[in-house]
């Protein structure tokens, strides 16, 4: 699975899994886990994803294609 690093906003770095990635209206989103463990805590990436509404459409999604994955927001 790939990994993908990331450089948060106090300078350290965070590695995630992506798990699935999808296109909407033209704007791209990643499916993360921060490990491959079945507890893992998923995370949504976008450029900045700030409407609540977006995120719900976008969780949707990601629901429908990981169907054999159970996702809580």
């Amino acid at each position: 699975m790939e990994k993908i690093k990331f450089q948060l906003e106090d300078g350290t770095e965070a590695e995630f899994y992506v798990e699935e990635q999808t296109r909407i209206g033209g704007v791209a989103y990643l499916l993360v886990s921060d490990s491959q463990d079945d507890e893992a805590t998923a995370y949504i990436f976008k450029d900045v994803v700030e409407d609540e509404d977006e995120m719900q459409a976008v969780f949707k999604v990601f629901e429908q294609m990981l169907d054999d994955v159970d996702l809580e927001m």
